[in-house]
């Protein structure tokens, strides 16, 4: 069995033998609900690569002290994935947020698609923003990830096309596509951009633009997929033509 998997702010200068000082509620969460205790293992990243294992050396309420055995530094994952997910509503959104972090999401980009039911405006925008965040946080960690995946500000169509024009390539999912995913090639380098529309479906004129910025239209096959289910589909098939799941 894996060992529990906890977020630092910095693994910066710490190897074997250093101890590190977790607080907050990744403390509490390690203490109260998994019940670690004085001499268990756990390991440590600071999401941006770097994985450290030790033993708990001391314990508290909202803290603990980790002795650290161990330090791992891992690649960033290549090519890299960046999904745009298009606002959904109810809990949709974060359930895609969550299961493209478990496959392995490099960059979540939210997206205010001309079809979304949801809009983010002020407050609410704000809260939907750290809910993604936090929802990719929990995930990253539970599927045990050295790198966290970043959780975007919300874009605009205009940030949408500058995302697709710098991309190794660009996907977009859409169900009137003449082209399979099934048979597009895929890079084994660089970064794949996949954008995933709404509930009601990408309107003519953002496929058109996509189009024109250099993404290509492709579908997936007969079924019409949610937008929670689309792009975790779409990213698996991707990934598994990829040397990451080689």
């Amino acid at each position: 069995m894996s060992l529990p998997v906890h977020l630092v702010p910095s693994l910066d200068g710490v190897g074997a033998g250093s101890v590190v000082r977790v607080d907050g509620d990744e403390a509490h969460h390690a203490v109260a609900v998994r019940r670690l205790r004085v001499g268990e293992q756990m390991a440590l990243t600071d999401g941006r690569g770097l994985v450290a294992v030790g033993a708990v050396e001391v314990t508290g309420k909202r803290s603990l002290d980790v002795r650290v055995q161990s330090l791992e530094s891992v690649s960033a994952p290549s090519p890299a994935l960046v999904v745009v997910q298009a606002l959904a509503k109810g809990d949709r959104g974060e359930r895609a947020v969550e299961l493209l972090t478990e496959i392995g999401a490099g960059r979540i980009v939210p997206w205010a698609a001309a079809r979304s039911v949801v809009a983010w405006k002020g407050e609410r925008g704000a809260k939907g923003l750290a809910r993604w965040r936090a929802t990719a946080r929990e995930a990253a960690k539970q599927s045990r990830r050295a790198w966290h995946p970043e959780v975007a500000e919300l874009a605009t169509s205009a940030d949408l096309l500058n995302l697709v024009e710098g991309a190794g390539l660009a996907l977009v999912l859409h169900e009137d596509a003449s082209e399979s995913l099934a048979s597009r090639k895929i890079p084994e380098r660089g970064e794949i951009v996949l954008v995933v529309g709404p509930e009601g479906g990408l309107t003519d004129e953002e496929v058109a633009g996509l189009v024109e910025a250099g993404a290509h239209a492709v579908r997936m096959g007969a079924e019409v997929l949610r937008t929670s289910t689309a792009g975790v589909a779409a990213a698996a098939a991707i990934l598994a033509r990829t040397p990451r799941w080689g």
